[in-house]
């Protein structure tokens, strides 16, 4: 079966509103076409089941009972055409359904992808991740379901209607009958609506909770067995679980009242109008032929009620998804992206094509905040007792955390910047960092960076002394990735992270403890391969390891946040007692 290109990729700029309403409307506002095809179908498909019954009582008055066979035939032939009416537009209606529902969960789900990816992890703060996983497994499928129905509920509002005036013009009572009972049959699912609502959402809250829990616990599963705390998390999964079933069982209450409302209702409906129209077919105010197709209405009529039931049912939940989605497409990114940036002198200029290397390349990165100042195409180390302190302020000269800091880049303020050159520019890599699922040649950012080659990756890979992780995967480069790279050692996934960042070779480079994982002889490999690697480029190495420290062009000490002095690293534990008892660890000179 040939595979359809997705048709989003122009709805790129599109910005889909934050309630749960409107994001159901911009959604249909977005596929109008198929939702209007699909009710398009959807009414002659109802309808032409909805005048069968008129069809048969005219074929029993005017051809059994007036015993005319030409007229018998012709009801007959209208009672096929219907059929093949009903037929035809049953499968359309059916593949339109289909596709509203898949269209409207495939473009929420990638309008909140995109999301995500916009706030980073600004999201994770606010929301934890196994919240946002349960979306992507759950809440796209049942938004799309409103959609799925919406054919089958034109079709039954319309074939309502027409009913309705066929009965008003057989009789006056029926015909009101229809047109007042059926709104308020509806209606009176409202007392239902409500409750369900609360707690539908109520068990999602549950259920999102229950899939943070496990992710979290599956996340820190080493540790766990390490401390010996598994039982403490089975206990609160247990716990956790225990509240996704309470709610699932207050929720099965409400919606087994509302499935029992879709068959009670239409049948108390079907036997007041059977009623009534016998009592006037006794009184010889309806032939036989009417009393049949009025009957025949009344059982018809169960199906637009259904539907319309349905409707709601499906409406309700996906107002409830929809509304835990936007509260995802709301979440704000620390950097919000920006077009243009400004200059020293105060006057704003778009970003020149160059983009930031323009105003960066070869100049000074400074944070006013510590007094850090790299020096452009050196390898320079910041290191302090407290690695917080590093970390903190790696995390403003790569522009990687909350807030505006000041920080200057060639005189230009990185804050003023677009998000995506700074990106781009300066690539900061986290002692932790995260290696995703997939091709180990892709997700070591091969595929992506320009330029990059099977030298280069190689390249990259010796400077990282990350060979021999790359060789314990099967198939080397061309194999695939577990996800977090859960089959590799600590220390391979550290080299491997390490390889990455060495091969988008940014103007700028800021390793964060690079080698805390490794042990010691790797660490000096990996030592003196950096400065060669990275030679006339910008780099910078948060660490106390003596081994980098030593290969340094000067390095930084930090004290209480701010830089107290400078040097070599062996000028430093010659003079500096404070210096030589940070990275020497104890160690003697």
């Amino acid at each position: 079966m040939p595979i359809k290109t997705w048709p989003y990729a122009l709805e790129a700029d599109a910005t889909p509103p934050t309630s749960a309403d409107r994001f159901l409307l911009w959604l249909v506002r977005r596929q109008w076409r198929t939702v209007a095809a699909g009710a398009a179908f959807g009414i002659p498909w109802m309808l032409s089941i909805a005048l069968v019954p008129a069809a048969i009582g005219k074929a029993i008055d005017d051809g059994l009972i007036a015993r005319d066979g030409q007229a018998l035939l012709l009801w007959a032939g209208v009672i096929l055409g219907m059929g093949l009416i009903s037929a035809a537009t049953t499968n359309l209606r059916h593949w339109y359904a289909v596709s509203n529902w898949l269209f409207a969960a495939f473009r929420a789900a990638i309008v909140t992808e995109r999301a995500v990816r916009r706030a980073g992890p600004a999201l994770t703060r606010d929301k934890p991740a196994g919240e946002v996983l349960t979306a992507f497994a759950n809440d796209f499928w049942k938004l799309g379901m409103v959609f799925d129905v919406s054919a089958r509920f034109a079709g039954a509002i319309i074939s309502f209607i027409v009913v309705s005036i066929i009965l008003l013009q057989g009789s006056l009572m029926l015909g009101l009958v229809m047109l007042i009972g059926g709104p308020l049959l509806l209606a009176s699912l409202s007392f239902v609506m409500r409750p369900l609502q609360k707690r539908q959402a109520a068990q999602r809250e549950e259920s999102g909770q229950l899939t943070a829990l496990g992710a979290d616990t599956v996340t820190g599963l080493r540790v766990l067995r390490g401390v010996g705390g598994e039982e403490n998390f089975l206990d609160r999964y247990a716990a956790q679980s225990s509240r996704v079933r309470d709610a699932g069982v207050r929720l099965s209450g409400v919606q087994a009242l509302l499935d029992a409302a879709q068959v009670l209702l239409p049948g108390v409906f079907v036997v007041v109008v059977t009623g009534l129209g016998a009592h006037l077919a006794v009184a010889g105010e309806i032939t036989p032929g009417e009393l049949v197709a009025f009957y025949g209405y009344t059982a018809f009529l169960t199906m637009p009620l259904r539907t319309a039931t349905e409707f709601v049912n499906k409406l309700i939940t996906s107002r409830v998804m929809a509304g835990r989605l936007v509260s995802i497409l709301a979440a704000q990114p620390d950097h919000p992206s920006r077009t243009r940036q400004f200059l020293p002198s105060g006057t704003d200029t778009p970003v020149p094509n160059g983009g930031i290397g323009e105003f960066g390349t070869g100049g000074v990165l400074v944070d006013p905040v510590s007094g850090v100042r790299i020096e452009a195409g050196v390898l320079t180390a910041i290191v302090s007792a407290r690695p917080e302190e590093t970390a903190d302020i790696a995390a403003r000269l790569g522009r990687t955390t909350a807030g505006s800091h000041g920080v200057l880049w060639g005189g230009v303020g990185i804050d003023d910047l677009p998000i995506e050159e700074v990106r781009r520019s300066i690539v900061v890599s986290q002692s932790d960092p995260h290696l995703f699922s997939g091709p180990v040649r892709r997700e070591l950012g091969a595929d992506f960076t320009q330029g990059a080659d099977d030298d280069a990756l190689l390249a990259a890979l010796h400077t990282a002394d990350a060979s021999d992780a790359v060789d314990s995967i099967d198939g080397g480069l061309d194999g695939e990735l577990e996800e977090r790279g859960r089959s590799l050692s600590g220390g391979q996934r550290q080299r491997l992270a390490l390889a990455r960042a060495l091969l988008r070779d940014p103007e700028v480079l800021i390793l964060v403890e690079p080698t805390s994982a490794v042990d010691a002889h790797t660490e000096a490999r990996i030592a003196e391969r950096i400065p060669k690697h990275r030679s006339g480029s910008t780099t910078v190495l948060v660490t106390a390891s003596p081994l980098l420290l030593d290969r340094a062009d000067t390095v930084l000490v930090v004290e209480d946040g701010i830089v107290t002095t400078h040097g070599t690293h062996h000028d430093l534990v010659r003079n500096n007692p404070a210096y030589r008892r940070t990275v020497l660890r104890g160690e003697g000179d």
